[in-house]
């Protein structure tokens, strides 16, 4: 969607889906800290800096929530370098079983 880059997610249920093909019991939802540089908003399909935000100077591409480029409605961001980000934490996914949710959860994924 916004090209090469670790996909990071603010929501902890959307993080908590990741990756896909792994089973709920084999997951884990990454607590990070990220320095987000210079971002760039990508706010629709076929937007001109989609793939190349990184060549016009930007470190990070966001995408805002509810703005029809991710099916969930929720906020993604893109992160260049993935030594702006810092693992902090390593959790278990939210299940029926617990019913606290952090305040805030990440998931990671190289593209």
């Amino acid at each position: 969607m916004l090209g090469q880059g670790v996909y990071v997610s603010r929501d902890f249920n959307k993080a908590s889906r990741y990756p896909l093909n792994l089973p709920d019991k084999e997951r884990r939802v990454l607590k990070l800290r990220v320095n987000v540089g210079k971002v760039k908003k990508i706010d629709r399909q076929r937007h001109p800096m989609q793939k190349t935000w990184h060549d016009h100077g930007y470190d990070t591409a966001w995408v805002p929530p509810n703005c029809g480029m991710v099916p969930s409605g929720l906020e993604e961001d893109c992160i260049w370098d993935p030594n702006r980000i810092k693992v902090m934490e390593v959790m278990k996914p939210k299940n029926e079983s617990s019913p606290q949710t952090p305040k805030f959860g990440y998931a990671a994924y190289r593209y």
